[in-house]
């Protein structure tokens, strides 16, 4: 017999609760300049509980072709990535209607 998810009661095999995290999220991507007028791009909004950061800033870098770091609920990347960024994220799942790039 399948185990039954807690959160949505269906089976684990058909649940959708993964998907309806990534439709209640408002992910904001805007860039900022820092020291000596380096540019990093800055992803918020992301939930941590529901994704782990980590992955997912390892999943951005190698597809940027860039450094970041994960931390305090917000993805840094290194240089001007906001149209890659938002392109990767709704290739991820995410609705394009919930990503507000800045």
């Amino acid at each position: 017999m399948a185990e039954i998810c807690p959160v949505c009661g269906l089976p684990k095999d058909l649940c959708v609760c993964e998907e309806m995290s990534k439709e209640q999220q408002r992910i904001r991507i805007r860039l900022e300049t820092r020291k000596w007028g380096k540019k990093y791009t800055v992803i918020d909004g992301i939930d941590s509980k529901e994704m782990k950061l980590n992955k997912l800033a390892a999943t951005l870098k190698a597809k940027c072709a860039c450094g970041g770091t994960a931390k305090n609920d917000q993805i840094m990347l290194q240089g001007d990535h906001r149209e890659a960024v938002k392109d990767i994220l709704v290739d991820l799942g995410f609705p394009s209607e919930n990503i507000e790039v800045q």
